[in-house]
């Protein structure tokens, strides 16, 4: 079966009536920063279990919405967004839409924590053009989720499960609820009635809890984690115990219903050697856990629409094609990936016969493009482009390159090429990705290409506790911040020189939470590598992590000991942050930071400028008002690239 792909003008273009159509061209001038920075024109899209109609998010001429299209093209419901956080979108049945939006909230007195994001799930009738926030039929629970497994279909219609927290009656009111504690009870939702109602009771004080719902809708399993202690126990729907453990780390998770239904999976560390494995266990008769796919690093796992039911997974390797228990199934995603070969390809939605999908590609000479792909028709028509403004021949040449670490430890990143400029004595921006337990691929960055626009060669390594190879590898990366995980990006650069693609003179290092970390250190535990950095939302004190990580858990054992595990002994922090060596900064620092961040604290940002200032060194900062540590919203978003690529075109141009 060949699949044909239709790279023509969507619906979503011929509205916003665009006057530029994608081409091969290299533009006289690079797109402006805002093609690159902005929210993209398509954000999210979602297939209707018929995969008759396509909702997504999407920004036309300023206004961002969220719409839906059915099967002739015809736009059936729109909706003003603004500013909202969407972080997910489900399309549950033919008129109810399901997404997940969030907000920053200060906590006040009383709270371990200043600032918190909460999740709220909402109920979209397309129909009755309604919008129901799941938990509005309860004044008992907050109207935020904390937690969400899942959705079923039960007898026809779509319930969700999600994590509630249950107020208590005030002391003497009979009308005012108040909060209790902070541990979820699991709610079902019929998303077509909003009705919620409780399967499970909270987890007990110092336990914590979570849950896999099956194939029926009924709890198959439950695992109970002692928050200081690290031991814990899986039961399965009948109350029968599966499997029990203790870790000190606390690192044991459910992972998923498996193939049959009959089994679950979860993740434990081996006993003897401290590595994590996935087992397999059977919830009838003896469960006997057995290592799951003990061979093969998982990146993600497909699930069955309407059932939860394992049907396949994705390996590690970014050369693999996904794998379904399905054998035609996987043969249909081996000829999706190559009729958009030497792209990123991700599988986004699908229906229950997995007969329609949509996928979304991206990469070398593509900026982010969605498309609906029909197996029956053997067809592939474009949805949406991400960023219209951005010609494929705009795009940055995109390539892996291997390199060795000092120690022999075999590395990769991403090299991204300014278009149309030969690959020999570039000026680079090194750019360490966030984590650090994630890693880059060769796909379109916005930020990296936003730099490659301007004539920069931008360079993105995965050091070694990136997730782009074994656990082994994300291992040696415990203990390191600071020192083999820095030197590994220095590396990098050393290799870019020997081959003779970058200036060993005209360097700058950027990046973003754990990457603001690495550029940081990058001007002040180590010198004479770059002439500028730029840290967004950047650790700056590895002590105040650790401390504010204790306090925010309640002060849990469990959490300090894999701080520890990870970050190394409490005592070397202090010399290993970037705050301590301030008074050797050896290049001009942009400091970027949103002021509602709840996960790298703004106060990180602050403590480093007033270092800097003590010390006498050059530097500025940026403070981006209400935005979060994930740049979620356009205009800040943009306001930091912009003032990123000028500090960098600054102290290191590119011509």
């Amino acid at each position: 079966m060949t699949v044909s792909v239709h790279r023509q003008w969507p619906l979503l273009v011929i509205m916003a009536f665009f006057l530029i159509v994608p081409g091969n061209r290299v533009a006289a001038e690079p797109p402006p920063l805002s093609a690159y920075g902005m929210l993209p024109s398509v954000e999210r899209v979602a297939l209707s279990p018929t995969g008759k109609r396509i909702a997504l998010i999407s920004t036309i001429e300023d206004q961002r919405m969220i719409m839906v299209i059915d099967d002739a093209k015809r736009v059936v419901f729109k909706s003003e967004l603004g500013d909202i956080k969407i972080r997910s979108l489900d399309y549950v049945s033919e008129h109810l839409i399901l997404f997940q939006r969030s907000a920053t909230q200060d906590l006040g007195v009383g709270f371990v924590q200043d600032k918190f994001e909460f999740y709220q799930a909402v109920v979209l009738n397309v129909q009755e053009g309604t919008v129901k926030p799941v938990f509005s039929d309860r004044q008992n629970v907050m109207d935020v989720i904390f937690g969400s497994y899942g959705i079923r279909r039960v007898n026809g219609r779509p319930i969700a499960y999600f994590g509630g927290i249950e107020l208590t009656r005030e002391i003497g009111s009979r009308t005012r609820w108040v909060f209790d504690h902070g541990r979820p009870a699991l709610y079902a939702v019929d998303l077509m009635s909003n009705d919620s109602r409780r399967i499970d009771s909270a987890a007990q004080p110092g336990h914590s809890r979570e849950w896999l719902i099956g194939p029926d809708g009924a709890i198959l399993a439950t695992l109970d984690l002692e928050t200081e202690t690290g031991r814990w126990e899986i039961w399965d729907g009948s109350g029968k115990k599966i499997a029990q453990g203790h870790d000190e780390l606390g690192w044991v998770s459910l992972i998923s219903a498996g193939q049959d239904g009959k089994t679950i999976i979860y993740s434990a560390r081996h006993s003897r050697d401290g590595h994590e494995e996935w087992f397999e266990a059977s919830v009838e008769g003896n469960p006997h856990p057995v290592t799951y796919l003990p061979d093969t690093n998982i990146a993600r796992l497909y699930r069955h629409r309407d059932h939860g039911r394992l049907i396949g997974y994705l390996p590690v390797d970014s050369a693999s094609d996904p794998v379904f228990f399905d054998t035609a199934t996987t043969a249909n995603a081996r000829k999706i990936r190559q009729a958009f070969a030497n792209l990123n390809t991700s599988l986004i939605d699908w229906t229950a016969d997995m007969q329609a999908m949509v996928v979304r590609t991206n990469g070398n000479q593509d900026s982010g493009t969605y498309y609906l792909v029909n197996l029956a028709r053997r067809s592939a028509d474009a949805i949406g482009y991400e960023r219209m403004a951005i010609a494929p021949g705009d795009v940055g040449p995109i390539s892996t390159l291997e390199y060795a670490a000092r120690d022999g430890l075999e590395l990769d990143g991403i090299l991204t090429l300014p278009p149309g400029r030969a690959a020999k004595n570039l000026p680079l921006v090194m750019l360490p990705h966030g984590g650090p337990h994630s890693h880059d691929t060769e796909r379109f960055d916005w930020w990296a290409q936003a730099f490659a626009s301007r004539g920069y060669a931008v360079f993105q390594p995965n050091f070694r506790g990136s997730t782009n190879r074994d656990e082994a590898f994300v291992r040696a990366g415990y203990g390191e911040w600071g020192g083999k995980m820095q030197s590994d990006i220095a590396d990098g650069l050393a290799a870019l020189v020997d081959k003779g693609i970058v200036d060993r003179s005209r360097v700058c290092i950027v990046g973003a939470s754990y990457g603001g970390y690495a550029a940081l250190a990058g001007v002040t535990l180590q010198n004479n590598l770059y002439r500028c950095a730029v840290s967004v939302a950047g650790v700056s004190d590895l002590s105040l992590m650790w401390r504010m990580d204790y306090r925010e858990s309640g002060f849990n054992r469990m959490v300090a000991r894999s701080r520890e595990e990870t970050l190394g002994p409490k005592s070397r922090l202090h010399d290993k942050s970037p705050t301590t060596h301030a008074s050797r900064a050896d290049a001009p620092i942009l400091l970027i930071h949103g002021r509602e961040d709840t996960v790298v604290p703004f106060l990180h940002s602050r403590k480093m400028a007033n270092a800097l200032s003590d010390a006498g060194k050059p530097y500025e900062f940026v403070e981006l008002e209400g935005e979060d540590h994930w740049l979620s919203l356009s205009e800040t978003r943009l306001a930091m690239l912009e003032a990123a690529v000028a500090f960098v075109e600054k102290h290191n141009p590119a011509e």
